[in-house]
């Protein structure tokens, strides 16, 4: 129950902080190679076109033959094409209309633990994690609470971990990273911990930060009638491999990743 109502607490601020990025205006995206467009004049049909913007970035268009428009954002890129109409004498204060069909110059891989995997395009000038990860479905309950994003900035690949709770329970809006094309987000596997000995439903059960021996218990069912709070041990593995068994002192010692915990059968 702990668990549940922590991870729904979580995914209403998270609705809630896309409510708000979703209500600001975004940044116009850049028309890169392979986008499909939609171009229109209006009163002008004949000029009327959808064209894939090749790998310079450029159209054939009527009557102005070969057009640049990749790395304008869509109202340059409607700018652009009234001023060359009309400054050629072929339409009388032109009024263009560009819509992107379909974006292909700027992607981003979305992997693991999620609702809908794949890859999704970047259709505003900026793009942050969160934002993306909802358009992928979300984190599934299967999902860890950090997703990996793997990409290349100033010529360098770089690694970043994100961790979705400081965003969105303590407000730190750093770790809601920019995306660029070609990023990759990997959400993993949920980290677990195991229990064992005399409790109700031994197994694996999913572990979250700040778990208690208590709550880990209570997950397991608690005591079977033949189990005991005393002399519960942890096996624990530290940051270079090795296991080491701890005696536990209190109900209230947290729980780290990968921990199996032992509970022993009551001698009376």
């Amino acid at each position: 129950m702990v668990s549940f109502l922590r991870r729904w607490c979580l995914f209403g601020v998270l609705g809630l902080a896309l409510q708000v990025a979703w209500s600001q205006k975004d940044p116009e995206a850049i028309l890169g190679p392979g986008d499909m467009l939609r171009i229109s004049v209006f009163q002008n049909p004949e000029l009327s076109l959808d064209a894939r913007l090749g790998e310079q970035g450029q159209i054939s268009y009527p009557l102005l033959g070969m057009v640049s428009l990749g790395g304008l954002s869509v109202t340059a890129a409607q700018e652009k094409l009234a001023k060359l109409l009309g400054d050629g004498g072929f339409v009388v204060k032109p009024h263009v209309s560009l819509v992107v069909l379909q974006v292909k110059s700027s992607q981003v891989s979305v992997l693991g633990q999620v609702g809908r995997p794949g890859r999704y395009p970047i259709e505003s000038g900026q793009v942050r994690v969160s934002e993306m990860i909802a358009s992928a479905g979300g984190v599934l309950p299967t999902g860890s609470d950090t997703v990996t994003l793997v990409g290349t900035r100033s010529s360098q690949t770089v690694q970043f971990e994100i961790d979705l709770p400081a965003i969105f329970q303590k407000g730190d809006r750093d770790q809601d990273v920019l995306l660029a094309h070609g990023d990759i987000l990997h959400v993993a596997r949920a980290p677990n911990f195991f229990i064992y000995g005399e409790v109700q439903h031994p197994g694996a059960f999913r572990w979250e930060r700040g778990l208690t021996l208590l709550q880990a218990m209570a997950q397991a069912g608690g005591l079977t009638l033949r189990g005991t709070e005393r002399g519960i041990k942890i096996h624990r593995r530290d940051q270079q491999g090795s296991t080491r068994l701890l005696e536990v002192p209190s109900m209230e010692e947290v729980i780290e990743r990968d921990d199996v915990i032992y509970v022993r059968e009551s001698l009376f």
